[in-house]
């Protein structure tokens, strides 16, 4: 199974996206948008951006967690990724956003 963004709705009516590894994981979390439309356009970034690694930004928490943001060309942050228990496991799903960011196919669960 291929990579896939979900496209949903949350219970305050804004729209907003999860990019899902393989394996049915969820390795990139977007913001809330206020439009399905600019939700996809969001996905679209995603699609653009996740393949150039200078657009990853790896930060820690305030737990010291290591977890990743991808941003677009203009420095907006387009995603985020969870906390992980270590650098390489953040490492590994930046590696996996690269993988299945640029060519996954969106299922909207909006309706």
């Amino acid at each position: 199974m291929a990579g896939k963004f979900e496209l949903k709705k949350s219970k305050n009516g804004k729209t907003f996206f999860n990019l899902l590894a393989s394996n049915g994981q969820i390795i990139l979390s977007s913001e809330m948008y206020e439009s399905k439309s600019s939700a996809l356009n969001g996905i679209a970034s995603v699609q653009k951006n996740s393949a150039d690694i200078g657009r990853f930004a790896k930060l820690e928490g305030k737990n010291k967690a290591p977890y990743f943001v991808l941003k677009a060309g203009n420095h907006q942050v387009i995603g985020k990724s969870e906390m992980y228990e270590s650098e390489k496991a953040r490492d590994n799903g930046i590696k996996s956003v690269q993988t299945n960011g640029p060519s996954a196919k969106t299922v909207d669960l909006t309706a």
